[in-house]
């Protein structure tokens, strides 16, 4: 299971954090537009993510807190079929639907999205990840709080939640 500390923030201005990532010479992995199907499940968070570059089936879990924050990560790649998704909402039924445009650049070992969320807004998220146990918590911690403080998040532009919790309160 790879260990990954991560931190979403909103931001007014996401080409101005953008063209600032340029200047470490980032590698572009491409815009996807994403669709993340939440499932109803007894611990954690399920999801089926169908996109252009990334198709997943993903269970995580974290805590729902502001800043940086471990995740725990479960990742099956697979090929896209209607089957899965028909599987999942039969078993476990739909919880809610996340619409979103992503751009994906890697630093090294270190994932950056600026996604775009109807009814949501704009968001950097950054994912400091280990793939194979060869990066310390530490490390990764200190390689999140690095992008923190390069894109001067503030305490007030965190967002604890999950996309999908948000859209949720949306529909309440």
């Amino acid at each position: 299971m790879p260990k990954i500390i991560e931190f979403k923030a909103k931001t007014a201005n996401l080409l101005a954090a953008e063209e600032k990532l340029m200047s470490l010479n980032p590698i572009f992995k491409g815009i996807d537009h994403q669709t993340d199907t939440y499932y109803n499940v007894t611990s954690g968070r399920l999801k089926l993510r169908e996109g252009n570059i990334e198709n997943a089936l993903i269970h995580y879990s974290r805590e729902d807190l502001n800043g940086t924050k471990q995740s725990n990560v479960l990742l099956y790649k697979h090929q896209p079929s209607s089957d899965l998704k028909q599987i999942l909402e039969i078993t476990n039924g739909i919880k809610v639907v996340v619409i979103k445009k992503r751009k994906i650049y890697f630093v090294d070992n270190v994932k950056i999205h600026f996604d775009e969320v109807p009814n949501l807004g704009t968001f950097i998220e950054v994912e400091a990840i280990d793939d194979d146990n060869s990066i310390s918590i530490e490390v990764l911690k200190e390689q999140c709080n690095f992008y923190v403080s390069f894109f001067n998040v503030q305490p007030s532009d965190f967002e604890a939640q999950s996309y999908s919790d948000l859209i949720l309160k949306t529909l309440n």
